[in-house]
């Protein structure tokens, strides 16, 4: 299993999932460049200009550890990084399992993207003036659970720890990236987990994915906000380990 994490955080945030599945599978986690404790001299930003630098770090990183029949489980931008990946390189994945997933963050006609144009702009602008001004603006919106401070402060203490280039650089590619017409292409089998009342990746995006990606499955968790793994790993797990079984 190779658990990715999102925007602004790091491998820590799988420390409440990943070590229940280290008795029936290797279990891999890094850091994506410019995130954690990656080596930020190896950070290109002409690479990193799309998601597709990211995926092609990640079947680097499965190639050399010679990774077959691999459980790729993404939380948010790195959903999509691992839809990329397992588009270019099918036979090397068993499962998809994309947590907080959205193809693209701006509404666009039918599609719910869950943000105008003019709120991204907006977003990224006082990313740009500020970030540490930001990242404490929006933790607490990312995260919700408002009855938990500590999961806000952790949140926003992740984002504090990113290098401010890269997270302003990252967002930009974060944010408008789409990745819609991809999607038809995944051939691996996926589980789609979408919290309620995540401002960041709605359920009605969740309800997209399913509808493109072929054979794929949605569940709706119960718990609130952007970080389920972190707010609710309870129940993440039952529904990854029922999905695998």
């Amino acid at each position: 299993m190779v658990f990715a994490h999102g925007y602004g955080s790091s491998q820590n945030m799988w420390r409440l999932v990943a070590p229940d599945f280290a008795d029936d599978h290797r279990v891999v986690l890094f850091d994506l460049v410019g995130s954690g404790a990656s080596d930020l001299s190896a950070y290109d930003r002409s690479k990193y200009d799309s998601l597709h630098g990211y995926a092609a770090d990640l079947l680097e990183i499965i190639r050399e550890l010679d990774l077959c029949d691999v459980v790729y489980v993404g939380h948010s931008v790195s959903a999509m990084i691992g839809v990329l990946a397992a588009i270019e390189e099918p036979d090397r994945f068993k499962a998809l399992i994309l947590v907080g997933a959205s193809p693209r963050y701006v509404n666009d006609g039918d599609y719910p993207g869950g943000f105008e144009a003019e709120d991204i702009d907006a977003l990224l602008d006082a990313l740009d003036a500020n970030y540490l001004s930001w990242a404490e603006t929006m933790s607490p919106v990312f995260m919700g659970n408002a009855d938990r401070p500590e999961l806000t402060q952790e949140l926003n203490d992740s984002f504090a720890q990113t290098d401010n280039a890269v997270a302003r650089h990252f967002a930009r590619v974060t944010f408008l990236s789409d990745m819609r017409h991809h999607l038809r292409e995944v051939t691996t089998p996926t589980l789609i987990l979408q919290s309620t009342d995540d401002v960041v990746a709605p359920v009605a995006v969740g309800e997209y994915i399913r509808a493109q990606i072929p054979g794929s499955e949605l569940a709706v968790l119960d718990a609130g906000g952007h970080y389920a793994h972190l707010s609710s790993p309870e129940e993440l797990l039952g529904h990854i380990r029922r999905f695998l079984a």
